[in-house]
């Protein structure tokens, strides 16, 4: 009889109501993730600016029963949620994971579907997110976005190689998203590292 692993505790806070959670719950369902990865997604709609939600993350990291904590928040664009370098600083000070998209999260989506390296605003990326998927609302449905994640976190990677060779940091890495990362972190549970 063989031993049961256990699994690692994942905590994700987001500010979304709909993509991220949408997005995050079909990664909770993917097998090799639902098999190694307690993966759990607050909600935190009420502490919508990033430096709320790190101050959440930070109190949650310090139970003994969790492995991970991570936000997963965006910049916006034209106005900027205020505090963004203090969230990224208070993260860092606690061991609290981010994964910001800049201009937001529908960035992300869009790197699942074609390279994407030109400004965006808001309004632009969520207007090109839709167009790209076809969906009428904020919802989405993950079953699409899964099979393409690892060309979306290729691109994100290499964005992110772009902005670090031009020395740009938030806020103004824009387009840009830390999605990868995350992903990075749930996939290494399947392979070990």
């Amino acid at each position: 009889m063989g031993t049961r692993r256990e699994l690692r505790t994942v905590v994700i806070f987001t500010e979304g109501r709909n993509s991220e959670p949408d997005y995050l719950n079909g990664l909770r369902r993917l097998p090799h993730i639902a098999g190694d990865v307690a993966l759990n997604v607050e909600l935190r709609p009420e502490h919508s600016v990033p430096l709320q939600l790190v101050e959440q993350a930070v109190k949650r990291a310090r139970d003994p029963e969790v492995d991970e904590c991570w936000c997963v928040f965006d910049v916006e664009w034209p106005r900027n949620h205020p505090n963004l370098v203090e969230a990224v600083d208070l993260a860092q000070r606690h061991d609290v994971r981010l994964a910001i998209s800049n201009p937001c999260f529908e960035v992300w989506l869009i790197l699942h579907h074609r390279d994407h390296t030109a400004f965006l605003d808001t309004a632009g990326a969520d207007k090109l997110s839709r167009r790209l998927d076809g969906r009428p609302g904020k919802s989405i449905d993950a079953s699409v976005y899964m099979p393409l994640r690892a060309e979306a976190a290729r691109r994100a990677r290499l964005l992110q190689r772009r902005h670090e060779r031009d020395g740009t940091k938030i806020p103004h890495d824009n387009p840009s998203s830390g999605m990868h990362e995350l992903m990075a972190s749930l996939d290494s549970a399947d392979t070990g590292h």
